[in-house]
């Protein structure tokens, strides 16, 4: 444990954290665990009504959900060329689900697809996103994936992902800036944040190479959350890691980074 550093709260993501449960209890599970908040990858399944109401019993905000991943293992539909219209009604289901359950952020999926086209197409489908969700309090997130678990994922580098921000100019346009990605990908984490701390919008940790509890493996996050202080970022940090066996057996380091 160390002191002096003020990132103290966690998201408990649930598409990997408690997923024994289902999502209606796993946010239970999360609160009485202590997390402070939590976040999900595809809650489509579940009536709107539960979550709501597990939400309301236990006063923790959803932080975010994914777009749909689509079909025969593809992971996203939003740089897939020809796709427009399905990806369209991802973002529309999404953004719908969102409001119900008070979602502040949601992950547009991008898919596998490179070259000038998918950018451009991205880019586009992007904007509609961005253009309905602004109304309603919501950002829309991109978040580039390593090429170890994801190879040909379109979104695969932080500079990749700040040149289409910038491109499409929509102020509730960020990063997810996922540390175990990134660290795979690039390294230097602490010059990257120091870059791009202007457009992250969410921050997920998990070990480094088995993205297991982030207590373990290669990556110390005693400087990346001094960092993250001294640049007074203070929304949660979303734990997106598996756990080595069981999440409740492995949350000594949720004490110890406090």
């Amino acid at each position: 444990m160390w002191t002096g550093i003020r990132v103290t709260r966690f998201s408990a993501n649930l598409g990997f954290l408690y997923t024994e449960f289902n999502l209606p209890d796993a946010i239970r599970a999360a609160h009485q665990d202590g997390f402070d908040a939590v976040e999900c990858h595809w809650p489509y399944a579940v009536p709107v009504n539960k979550i709501k109401q597990a939400l309301q019993d236990t006063g923790l905000a959803m932080l975010g959900l994914n777009t749909v991943r689509g079909n025969n293992g593809e992971n996203g539909l939003s740089a897939l060329v020809g796709r427009e219209a399905e990806a369209r009604t991802a973002i529309d289901q999404a953004v719908d689900y969102a409001v119900r359950i008070g979602a502040s952020n949601i992950h547009v999926m991008a898919g596998f697809a490179s070259g000038d086209a998918a950018q451009a197409c991205f880019m586009e489908n992007l904007r509609y996103a961005c253009t309905k969700a602004a109304p309603l309090g919501i950002t829309i997130l991109i978040e580039p994936l390593n090429d170890r678990d994801a190879p040909d994922y379109f979104l695969q580098g932080s500079a990749q992902a700040k040149s289409i921000i910038d491109a499409v100019g929509a102020d509730n346009l960020k990063l997810m800036f996922d540390c175990y990605h990134l660290q795979i990908m690039e390294g230097d984490l602490i010059k990257t944040l120091d870059t791009m701390h202007p457009i992250i919008g969410h921050i997920q940790i998990a070990s480094v190479p088995a993205r297991a509890e982030p207590d373990q493996g290669d990556l110390d996050y005693k400087p990346i959350f001094g960092k993250l202080d001294a640049l007074g970022y203070s929304r949660p940090i979303g734990a997106e890691y598996r756990p080595a066996t069981t999440t409740r057996a492995g949350l000594g380091w949720l004490d110890g980074f406090r």
